[in-house]
């Protein structure tokens, strides 16, 4: 198995996470559901182990802290 992280697309989002498209799509505007990423000119997706984090914690979810490639990174803002 691979460690290359998947792209999914609208619908394996909504058959996983149980949510109609409106609802992704609105959840994203409300920063409680992972962002898209732009894979194309007219396609979209969700890399898998975001959803899977929000799967893991919906109600807990905030896309501001989900941001894997800067965990671990020393902070350079205010303390």
């Amino acid at each position: 198995m691979s460690n290359a992280e998947r792209i999914i697309r609208l619908d394996t989002v909504r058959a996983r996470t149980g949510l109609s498209r409106s609802t992704i799509y609105r959840k994203m505007a409300d920063g409680t559901f992972p962002a898209q990423l732009k894979i194309s000119i007219h396609g979209a997706g969700w890399h898998e182990s975001a959803i899977s984090r929000w799967i893991a914690d919906p109600a807990g979810y905030r896309a501001d802290n989900d941001n894997p490639s800067s965990q671990g990174k020393a902070s350079h803002g205010k303390g």
